[in-house]
């Protein structure tokens, strides 16, 4: 009988939203004949207020040790002994994780594999082309195997010389299934009193943004294209949903402008109802994987092309699912006057996102990351060159 292969994935903290991820790869891997590991940390100081920590009660739980410099915190992660001979260690790609040198200087002189699990770059960076991405940049082909967040990695990778046949596109994703039963709950005669009791007439267009406040997300853009739209079609009503650094900022300025509605958190079923009551998404700023609920409520996200996105800014198709438009609050206002005068093009625009969230779920991901983990392991090692 063959011994099983093991693998193991490294996370400097274990993230509520990867629980279900990896208890379901878990699953698939042993049913191939394959051993997963996961070993997590915990939060750095500065991330412990996101209270975004979930636990597993198969993972290895190591204790990690930080270093604060000036606003960057540098983790070391310890690899337990008995793992370090692991067929496959999947690590982030992250320049701060001091720990994931170590597991690539071996690679060049032991028979595990070593994979990256990243971005490719950091899309928010304030310095594209400085040191940190440059070093970044020349990491990238010191791994055998790439799990990539979306096609823009992918792309990235390709550009860098990447061997195309090593790349998995994990099509990163979140569950989705509670989300959609909480769309799916709310009656067209639910939604229909919800706008009667926020006195928005039934006819009138309602905008959402959905998402930290914050000021990668352009806030400003959003309440000036607000006050624009707003004057050329007097029913609009944008409802905020979230929370953070910029709320004081935005209640003030919805405190002059009533068509603006900030409701703060909402979870479940109650953000749901928003969704549902939304006829387009309001996003000039980062578009992250809050773009995959707006395609389960089929709706249209609107965002600016030039904004620091996240890599899932690869799901929006512009004029197919989505709009992006220039970097221009006159540009931004136009597309969304344009669409919501524009019936047929939003309902197949709204079709096409309904499609879309049929491919953006954590079934297909963990698919996919069990199909990579695979042919990693059967894969000769990666020599850049030969």
């Amino acid at each position: 009988m063959l011994a099983m292969k093991k693998v193991v994935i490294l996370q400097h903290r274990l993230l509520h939203y990867r629980v279900a991820l990896f208890d379901r790869l878990r699953q698939i891997c042993s049913a191939q004949g394959i051993e997963l590991e996961l070993v997590h940390g915990q939060a750095t100081r500065r991330e412990k207020n996101k209270k975004d920590e979930g636990q597993l009660p198969w993972a290895h739980r190591v204790v990690n040790r930080f270093w604060e410099v000036g606003e960057r915190d540098w983790v070391w992660q310890p690899l337990p002994p008995g793992l370090r001979s692991a067929d496959l260690v999947i690590v982030m790609q992250e320049n701060r994780i001091l720990s994931n040198y170590p597991v690539l200087m071996r690679r060049l002189g032991s028979p595990t594999k070593v994979a990256y699990w990243g971005h490719g770059k950091n899309f928010q960076s304030d310095a594209p082309t400085g040191l940190r991405e440059r070093w970044k940049s020349w990491l990238m082909h010191r791994v055998d195997w790439w799990f990539a967040y979306t096609d823009a990695t992918v792309d990235l990778l390709a550009q860098a010389g990447y061997p195309a046949q090593r790349i998995t596109c994990l099509d990163n994703a979140i569950d989705t299934t509670s989300f959609r039963r909480d769309l799916a709950s709310w009656a067209d005669a639910d939604v229909a009193q919800a706008r009667r009791d926020m006195h928005i007439p039934l006819d009138a267009p309602v905008g959402l943004y959905c998402g930290s406040l914050y000021p990668d997300k352009r806030l400003d853009v959003l309440v000036d294209a607000v006050d624009r739209i707003r004057q050329r079609m007097p029913g609009f009503v944008l409802l905020v949903v979230g929370d953070g650094p910029e709320m004081p900022w935005l209640r003030e300025a919805a405190a002059t402008r009533a068509h603006i509605r900030p409701m703060g958190v909402r979870t479940g079923r109650d953000k749901a109802l928003y969704f549902r009551m939304a006829d387009v998404v309001l996003n000039p700023g980062l578009v992250g994987l809050h773009i995959v609920d707006a395609f389960c409520a089929g709706l249209v996200m609107v965002s600016l092309r030039a904004s620091r996105h996240s890599p899932e800014i690869a799901y929006l198709r512009d004029g197919d699912n989505g709009l992006l438009t220039e970097n221009d609050v006159s540009a931004y206002a136009d597309a969304v006057l344009q669409l919501l005068a524009n019936p047929q093009r939003m309902q197949r625009m709204r079709t096409q996102a309904l499609a879309d969230a049929d491919r953006y779920t954590l079934d297909n991901m963990v698919r996919r990351f069990a199909h990579g983990i695979a042919s990693a392991l059967e894969a000769p090692p990666y020599r850049r060159g030969v």
